[in-house]
């Protein structure tokens, strides 16, 4: 059987996370964030712009999220022990879910906040209003560049990203917002760039706990085809039948598979150790999954019957 618990070495920080080679990043996006909310809430008290002040929180959540990020991947740092054999690892996955729920509460508070405004309007300062989003813009620039090639190697890093992404796309809103009351003197621009951020955040959230709920519930990981794994199982020398096949991912990079191959009493004379290695150069060369528990079945092994059992 496999033993390699953590992901890629490779891509993996210090610690054996592949966010782990980011945490300095991850620092400095917090950094980032919690400066252009802090900038944003003074414009937005002294604009009276209520599109500036949701962009604040979202800015506010961003920090909280990806500080939820770092305190995560700290966690993962922590070697396994015997009561938790894959360590902390999963905590990583938590982290993902908790951000897009944080997502989800800022989008409902600025919906309400924005239908609010209609009904009772604040004269908007739409200069200071566009001055301030154009500051929040080129900082959210820089943040994006700073994880810019991480995204793609963890879910919880694809949560920062996608934040400070949705942030910088609702300083945009702002800017256009504050661009027509200063041109046009139409107060009722702020709402609706208020609603706009809003509809930034609700589709990344819905994506990121959709990931995360998968991960959580322990579903075959969406690049492993378990069906193309049995295949190329039974087509290996000696291998008879294929069943217990089970895919899931610890965290991100950490896809985990657990098989039972039923093989001839020939291939088993041929040694056993030859025999497994081969098995796991298969799943490992074909599906990059590095850590695959095979049980090896001699041929008229009782095979039990269960719901779990495919």
């Amino acid at each position: 059987m496999g033993h390699d618990h953590g992901p890629s070495a490779a891509t993996a920080g210090p610690g054996g996370t592949l966010s782990g080679a980011y945490r300095g990043r991850l620092l400095w996006t917090i950094g980032i964030s919690a400066a252009i909310t802090l900038i944003q809430v003074v414009g937005a008290l002294l604009s009276g712009s209520l599109a500036l002040l949701a962009d604040a929180a979202h800015s506010l959540t961003d920090a909280v999220g990806v500080a939820l990020a770092l305190g995560a991947i700290t966690l993962a740092q922590r070697a396994p022990t015997p009561r938790r054999t894959f360590g902390f690892y999963r905590v990583e996955i938590f982290s993902a879910a908790l951000n897009a729920l944080l997502l989800v509460a800022v989008f409902c508070w600025v919906l309400w906040s924005a239908i609010g405004r209609f009904s009772d309007p604040v004269e908007v300062k739409g200069g200071l209003m566009f001055a301030v989003a154009v500051g929040g813009l080129l900082a959210n620039l820089v943040g994006l560049w700073l994880l810019r090639d991480a995204k793609e190697k963890s879910l919880n890093l694809r949560g920062a990203y996608l934040e400070v992404l949705g942030d910088a796309l609702g300083s945009v809103a702002v800017i256009v917002g504050g661009l027509v009351i200063l041109l046009t003197g139409w107060q009722a621009a702020d709402p609706i760039a208020s609603i706009v951020i809003g509809l930034l955040i609700l589709p990344r959230s819905y994506g990121l706990l959709r990931d995360s709920v998968h991960v959580l519930l322990e579903a075959t990981p969406q690049d492993v085809d378990l069906a193309e794994v049995r295949r190329h199982l039974l087509a290996e020398p000696g291998v008879v039948s294929v069943h217990d096949l089970h895919g899931w991912t610890v965290t991100s990079g950490m896809p985990v598979l657990t098989a039972h191959v039923v093989v001839t009493q020939a291939a088993l004379s041929d040694g056993y150790g030859a025999l497994l290695t081969r098995l796991q150069r298969c799943t490992g060369g074909h599906f990059d999954v590095a850590h695959s528990t095979l049980q090896l079945e001699p041929e008229g092994h009782p095979e039990k019957s269960g719901a779990l059992h495919t």
